[in-house]
């Protein structure tokens, strides 16, 4: 059998950059120092670009000491299978940047049911992170939502084809891709399917677990109901800051989800809960209205993933909703959410959002505001002149572990407070419309 190494070297800059990974990850005959000197040029010179382009935000960090009320923020996944306990790396470089030190040990894992949905499909669970500072006067409360379980059960139609039966007909690579798109290429097309409803549902009741209540409110485990948002919650939806994240397919999740919360509450009248109340007061709804919600959007999709879809109920009518003195400004559902969207340009499947999209798919009702972050994850590494080429898989998975990522959605950009790493590595450019 030839390795590798053997093979020859094919003309074309594809098959030239496919070679030269394959070789300096796989053949360790190749010439020691040939490796290194690509390999240390590529460390030594980190000249990936992170430019920013909209409007200056703060970051997480400026609400942590605000009272009364908590910061929380919600994390919702993209393609592939995922286990609670998912963004545990990501999370701890964040408290890190935010100086939260301590954690409380206990984690609370809650299985979501929904009141308004008559179905017994598993709906995902929602872990629960509770972090705070040494003095207790900062402290943040982290909700992922793992929406996996939704899906898993039916991309084991494709089990067989990972199966020994099969999967020792194929070359060692092949296998390893052909494994990683049975994970991931599913989602996109159950989602759009019969599953988005659920996946939705699991959005809602993880909203609703966020903001009608604090930590001590949590139930520690086991299957749960959040029964929707009246008057008690009222100090909670008014003083609590809410902070939106999202991975690849996640992006179009979040915004499916904050569109079908709007359609909920402009007729919140028409659902009710298993006690027959309204799934929200008119006291809470307008309390959410005065809500600026950030939502970080990693190796973002929303171009993408609106192709071939129905528009919203409302667009186009930023002037009358978002206005305070538009015709339907008492009909908004928050009184801004600002999207800021990263997106590498060498990840094959994330976008940067053009401008008025936000005003021709998105909601008007959510008031949405876009910045665009184009930022270089993944290296590109010079193969000895012939082609320039960064690891696609790099560049769409490694936004939660990249340091510039973390500090953007910590301490923000444009403003005193940004962190130094940011000042030093990532350029802003301030859009005016």
């Amino acid at each position: 059998m030839k390795t590798y190494c053997q093979l020859p070297l094919k003309t074309g800059r594809f098959l030239v950059s496919i070679t030269v990974i394959m070789l300096l990850s796989s053949c360790s005959s190749l010439g020691k120092g040939v490796a290194e000197a690509v390999l240390e040029k590529s460390e030594a010179e980190d000249t990936r670009k992170c430019q920013v382009w909209g409007n200056a935000f703060n970051g997480v960090d400026a609400t942590l000491s605000k009272k009364p009320g908590h910061t929380k923020i919600l994390f919702v996944h993209g393609v592939g299978d995922h286990i609670p306990g998912y963004t545990t790396q990501f999370l701890e470089k964040l408290a890190k940047e935010l100086n939260l030190d301590v954690r409380m040990a206990e984690q609370k894992n809650i299985k979501l049911a929904s009141p308004i949905m008559q179905s017994n499909k598993d709906q995902g669970n929602l872990r629960v992170t509770y972090l705070r500072n040494e003095d207790n006067s900062k402290d943040l409360t982290f909700y992922e939502l793992t929406w996996s379980d939704i899906t898993r059960k039916e991309k084991q139609l494709l089990a067989f084809d990972n199966s020994g039966e099969y999967d020792f007909r194929r070359a060692n690579v092949n296998g390893l891709l052909k494994k990683f798109s049975n994970d991931t290429g599913p989602d996109p097309i159950l989602y759009l399917g019969s599953n988005r409803e659920t996946i939705l549902s699991a959005f809602g009741q993880s909203f609703c677990w966020m903001a009608s209540g604090d930590w001590d409110d949590l139930p520690s485990s086991g299957t749960h109901s959040c029964y929707g948002l009246d008057d008690s919650n009222i100090d909670h939806i008014a003083n609590d800051k809410y902070v939106f994240m999202s991975h690849s397919l996640g992006s179009r999740i979040t915004i499916d989800g904050m569109q079908r919360i709007a359609h909920i509450l402009a007729n919140a009248d028409k659902y009710s809960n298993t006690t027959k109340k309204a799934i929200a007061t008119k006291k809470a709804i307008e309390a959410l209205q005065n809500k600026h919600i950030p939502i970080y959007m990693l190796s973002n999709q929303l171009p993408m993933l609106q192709l071939g879809r129905e528009l919203p109920e409302v667009v186009g009518r930023r002037a009358d909703y978002c206005d305070i003195k538009g015709s339907h400004y008492d009909k908004r559902i928050f009184s801004e959410a600002e999207i800021i969207a990263f997106s590498d340009p060498n990840d094959l499947l994330s976008y940067g959002i053009p401008l008025g999209f936000a005003d021709n798919y998105i909601d008007t009702r959510l008031c949405p505001i876009v910045t665009n972050v184009n930022i270089n994850i993944a290296k590109v590494m010079d193969a000895f002149g012939l082609a320039d080429l960064a690891n696609p898989m790099e560049a769409h998975t490694g936004y939660d572990q990249d340091d510039r990522v973390v500090a953007l959605i910590a301490k923000g950009i444009g403003q005193p407070n940004s962190a130094p790493l940011v000042k030093q590595r990532c350029e802003f450019t301030k859009e005016v419309r």
